[in-house]
């Protein structure tokens, strides 16, 4: 969609048209092209301009967002979790690797990719006492006695429960 004149030092809509910029946008189609006709805008998320690293986190999570939303199709869930990550990079004093790593957990089952934390890929035996290793091919646990090549990543007992916690319970256990 175009904004007119957004980048015109006193326009009103200076900061509609910037990467985080969240809000109503009222639009207007004709011949195929989309205009932008009126904003209120909500939410600038202008605190990450001033963290390189969460500036960084937060650009690469509109990224992978943008690289699988398809034109007219709804993905509430996922904006939900886009919006929601964002927020808490934003405005929290939580470090930026796990709420990366709580998203890309979220992301990843919300794409129909939700990784297999109970029992392994291969034999389907219950995982409970580790040695833990998650197979990213397979998507999910491998055991040890079907482990067949060094590829396989080794799991802590630590890591695994907040995986199963985090996608059990959702985002706040990030």
């Amino acid at each position: 969609a175009i904004i007119r004149n957004c980048r015109k030092p006193k326009s009103h809509n200076l900061n509609s048209g910037e990467l985080f910029a969240l809000g109503d946008y009222m639009m207007h189609e004709n011949g195929g092209h989309i205009t932008v006709t009126s904003v209120r805008l909500i939410e600038t998320f202008y605190p990450l301009r001033n963290d390189y690293d969460r500036l960084t986190c937060g650009t690469y999570l509109l990224n992978l967002a943008e690289a699988v939303i398809e034109p007219e199709q709804p993905e509430q869930e996922l904006f939900m979790l886009l919006l929601h990550t964002l927020s808490r990079l934003t405005f929290s004093d939580q470090e930026w690797k796990p709420l990366l790593a709580g998203f890309l957990l979220h992301f990843s089952a919300c794409q129909g990719f939700k990784p297999r934390l109970n029992h392994c890929v291969h034999c389907g035996k219950r995982a409970e006492e580790p040695p833990f290793f998650f197979d990213a091919e397979e998507g999910g646990l491998c055991c040890e006695s079907c482990r067949r090549s060094r590829a396989q990543i080794p799991l802590s007992p630590e890591q695994l429960r907040w995986m199963r916690h985090a996608l059990t319970v959702g985002s706040a256990s990030w």
